[in-house]
């Protein structure tokens, strides 16, 4: 994993409470050293939120946007539901890395 991830991991672990986040996992090239590259590449996140009922999209785009932020390039934030093709869903279960899991004392009421 690219070493900014782990400098960065309690500012990742407040944007996912903020966000009422239940699960946050990096994949691609950033989980290995040897395929990121610090000039082009972005940061690829899956994303599953502990409460879908509401304020979900202002959510979403606020966690997209504080990553970002954090990183200083571009960030994509998947989401569980939108991944159907199995061939990616492949190819992302081979590099995935989990960044983020809500304990149970986070769980909301």
């Amino acid at each position: 994993m690219i070493a900014s991830i782990d400098q960065h991991r309690s500012e990742i672990e407040r944007l996912c409470r903020e966000s009422r986040v239940r699960r946050l996992d990096l994949f691609g090239s950033a989980t290995s050293t040897d395929k990121f590259n610090p000039a082009t590449s972005d940061l690829d996140f899956i994303v599953e939120f502990s409460d879908t009922s509401t304020g979900l999209a202002r959510r979403y785009l606020a966690l997209a946007e504080g990553l970002e932020s954090l990183f200083a390039r571009k960030v994509d934030l998947l989401t569980e539901r939108s991944i159907r093709n199995p061939i990616f869903r492949a190819e992302i279960e081979a590099t995935r890395r989990r960044l983020y899991e809500q304990s149970s004392e986070q769980a909301p009421v």
